[in-house]
C-alpha cells in the first residue's frame, strides 16, 4: 500500500517497470527477502497476497510492468522445514548458504516441479510480467536439460497461454552466454541477465576503489569493452579469481543485458551501505547516470538514486533464533575482510539498521535533489526519443578511448540518426580531437551546463563539421550528447 503511493513519482520520472526484492515469507518482520522459507506465501508483514495483488494491479493501471525477484538457489535458515517433506536439498553441492537445492539427484523431478510451479504461480496468480532469478550460479544441475532452461520455457509457454508476455532475467556471476542464448544454440533461453562487469567497470572508474573484485577493473578500457560487448571478462585472466573467466558476449543483442551504477547488492554489501551519492561528487553522479541511461543496454535504477538519496541501504534481518543472529553478525564481519574497509559493521538485527535504510522521496522536490531528478528524467526522455537509443544495437556501436585524458567516446545508431556520447572521467577539463561526420551536429545534453547546476558548458549548441576531427573541450566529470542533424545543403 505504501509503494502504491509512490507510483506517480516513478511515472513522472519515466520508469517503465518496477522490480521488487523477494517477498516469500520469512520469520520476523523485516528482511531483504533472501531468507524466505515459504516460497508460495507473500510476506504477511508486507501485506500478504491481497496487498501484493493490489500493488501489481495499481502498477498495471498506470502502465508499469512488475518484475519479482525470486530465490531458487536456497531457502532461509530460520523456519526452513522443507527437507522434512522430501529430498529438496542435497549435500553433493554447496552454496554460500548451505546445502544446494536438489535439481539433479534422486527424486529431483518433484523438486524441479515444485520450483517451476512456483515461477508459474507468480505469473498466473499475481500477474507479474517477469521474474528475476537470484544468483543462478548457485543453482547446480548436471542433468541433460538444465532446470533453468525448463523453467524459462515453462514461463514463456504459460504467458503465451494467457495471451501475455513474461520475461525471465538471471543474476549471474558466470559471464556465460549459454544462459541467455536461445535453445536452438544450446542455451537456456533466458531473456536477459544483469551485467556485473558494467557496474564494476563504471564504479571503479568513478571511485578509484581497487579492493575485492574491483581489482579487476579501473581502466577506461574496461568500460569501453563493457559498452561494446557486455562482458568485460570474456575468457581473460581475472586477478580477483586467480583464473580465466567468462566467454564472449560480442554477438549477444544489447537488450539481453541489464546495467546499473548501483543496486541493492552493490550498496547493501558495502560495510556501511553507502550509496554513490555519499562517495562521489554531484558531477560524477550525473556522469554515472549518463553512462547507464545512454548505454545500449536496459538501464536499472536503485530506489532513490534518481534524486541522490543519502540514506544508506544496509543489510537487515529480524531472525528469531539467537544463535543464527550471532552467526549472521560474525559472517558479515568476515565478509568484508578482503575489501579492507574501515569502520564497524552495523548490527543487521538491530531495528535501527532497518530504519536508517528508509528513503525520503520528498527530497526529489528540493534543491539539487530536484535538479538531479529532472536530469534523470531528461536522460530517460532522450532514451525514448532518439532512435539510436530507443532501439539500440551493439552492432553499430563504436567506442574510442583516450587513456591519457580519461575520456570515452561512444557512437551509436545508423549514419542518419547517429548520436555521439562524450564521457569525461577526469577531474579536470579535457581537450581532444573528435571525429565527426560532415554536416550539422546538435547538442542535446551537457551535464555540466547551468541547467543541471554545473560549472557551465564549453561547447556550442551546434557544430558544423567539414568532416574529420573537431577539437572539443569537455568539463570535468561530464557527459555530453550530440546528434547528427544531417548534411548541410549548399
Amino acid at each position: 500500500a505504501a509503494a502504491i503511493a509512490g507510483l506517480d513519482h516513478l511515472k513522472e520520472l519515466g520508469v517503465t517497470a518496477l522490480e521488487l526484492m523477494p517477498v516469500a515469507q520469512f520469520p520476523g518482520d523485516r528482511n531483504w527477502g533472501y531468507d524466505g522459507v515459504y516460497p508460495y506465501a507473500p510476506q504477511n508483514t508486507y501485506g500478504g497476497p491481497s496487498g501484493l495483488k493490489s500493488l501489481v494491479n495499481a502498477c498495471h493501471r498506470k502502465g508499469l510492468a512488475v518484475i519479482l525477484d525470486v530465490v531458487y538457489n536456497h531457502l532461509g535458515p530460520d523456519g526452513n522445514y522443507l527437507s522434512d517433506f522430501g529430498p529438496y536439498f542435497t549435500s553433493r553441492y554447496k552454496t554460500p548458504w548451505g546445502d544446494a537445492v536438489n535439481y539433479d539427484g534422486a527424486y529431483s523431478d518433484e523438486v524441479r516441479a515444485f520450483f517451476i510451479q512456483n515461477a508459474l504461480y507468480w505469473i498466473s496468480e499475481f500477474h507479474f510480467d517477469g521474474l528475476r532469478l537470484d544468483a543462478i550460479d548457485a543453482i547446480y544441475d548436471l542433468s541433460a536439460r538444465h532446470v533453468l532452461a525448463e523453467l524459462a520455457d515453462a514461463v514463456h509457454r504459460r504467458a503465451g497461454e494467457l495471451g501475455r508476455q513474461a520475461f525471465v532475467v538471471a543474476e549471474s556471476d558466470l559471464n556465460d552466454v549459454k544462459l541467455i542464448n536461445p535453445s536452438a544454440l544450446g542455451g537456456y533461453g533466458i531473456d536477459a541477465q544483469w551485467s556485473d562487469d558494467f557496474h564494476h567497470a563504471l564504479h571503479a572508474l568513478l571511485t578509484h576503489e581497487r579492493k575485492g573484485y574491483y581489482q579487476d577493473f579501473g581502466g577506461i578500457e574496461h568500460l569501453k569493452k563493457a559498452f561494446q560487448e557486455g562482458f568485460v571478462y570474456s575468457g581473460s585472466y581475472s586477478q580477483y579469481r586467480k583464473r580465466r573467466h567468462g566467454n564472449s558476449s560480442r554477438g549477444v543483442p544489447a537488450r539481453q543485458f541489464i546495467v546499473c551504477s548501483q543496486n541493492h547488492d552493490q550498496i547493501g554489501n558495502r560495510m556501511l551501505g553507502e550509496r554513490l551519492s555519499s562517495i562521489i561528487s554531484f558531477e560524477q553522479q550525473k556522469l554515472a547516470a549518463g553512462c547507464v541511461l545512454l548505454s545500449p543496454f536496459i538501464p536499472l535504477l536503485f530506489m532513490g538514486e534518481e534524486y541522490g538519496e543519502h540514506a544508506p541501504f544496509l543489510y537487515f534481518v529480524s531472525h528469531l533464533d539467537d544463535q543464527l543472529v550471532k552467526a549472521v553478525r560474525e559472517g558479515r564481519s568476515l565478509e568484508f575482510a578482503h575489501f579492507e574497509w574501515d569502520g564497524t559493521v552495523p548490527d543487521p538485527q538491530d531495528e535501527s539498521t532497518f530504519l536508517r535504510s528508509k528513503i525520503e522521496p520528498s527530497l526529489s522536490r528540493e534543491g539539487r535533489h530536484r535538479t538531479l531528478f529532472l536530469y534523470y528524467r531528461e536522460l530517460i526522455q532522450l532514451r525514448k526519443a532518439l532512435p539510436a537509443l530507443s532501439a539500440p544495437e551493439k552492432n553499430g556501436l563504436q567506442a574510442v578511448k583516450h587513456e591519457q585524458e580519461q575520456v570515452l567516446i561512444v557512437r551509436q545508431g545508423r549514419p542518419e540518426d547517429q548520436i555521439l556520447l562524450l564521457l569525461n572521467f577526469r577531474d579536470r577539463t579535457a581537450t581532444l580531437p573528435v571525429l565527426m561526420a560532415p554536416g550539422l551536429w546538435t547538442r542535446m545534453l551537457d551535464s555540466s551546463s547551468a541547467e543541471w547546476d554545473g560549472p557551465c558548458e564549453h561547447l556550442g549548441q551546434t557544430i558544423r563539421s567539414a568532416g574529420g576531427d573537431v577539437t572539443l573541450t569537455l568539463n570535468a566529470h561530464s557527459v555530453v550528447v550530440y546528434t547528427f542533424a544531417g548534411e548541410e545543403r549548399k
